[in-house]
């Protein structure tokens, strides 16, 4: 939620696809939380790719089931939902999902739950600015293109 939306309005649990995408051709939504999501779009925008939605999600918990379910919805073809986030695997958002099912148990059959985010790790950060750069442009490809489970 933007500043003039908290001032003047409610914080939104979840901000649902910004750009003048058909719903009926998205085949996959990428749910992300935080700064990634400006780097998705940026992302997409460049490559002009029109069959993926980016939603945020911006409370963890208590989980915003009916905002999500509403959000998601709108996109009636999309077969994948992923997640994605800059932390690794085994940390972040996906962590605490992941032990709990609570995206599994809204989807339900209908939509495959996939990851992207960096390889699990000790650490949250690799540590070199190199690395860091090269595993966050991957996160972000690999946010649009195929993943591997």
């Amino acid at each position: 939620s933007n500043l003039d939306e908290l001032a003047k309005g409610q914080f939104r649990t979840v901000i649902g696809e910004v750009d003048d995408i058909n719903p009926t051709k998205v085949k996959r939504v990428v749910l992300c939380s935080g700064k990634i999501y400006y780097e998705l779009m940026a992302y997409r925008r460049e490559q002009d790719i029109k069959d993926i939605a980016v939603v945020r999600i911006e409370q963890l918990y208590p989980f915003p089931v009916d905002a999500f379910c509403a959000e998601i919805a709108k996109f009636p073809n999309a077969k994948e939902v992923v997640w994605c986030q800059e932390e690794p695997r085994n940390q972040g958002a996906w962590y605490w999902f992941a032990s709990r099912q609570h995206l599994v148990k809204v989807l339900g059959q209908k939509q495959k739950l996939l990851l992207v985010s960096r390889p699990a790790s000790a650490s949250p950060a690799v540590g070199y600015y190199a690395k860091h750069n090269s595993q966050q442009k991957a996160v972000i490809e690999n946010a649009f293109g195929p993943i591997n489970d």
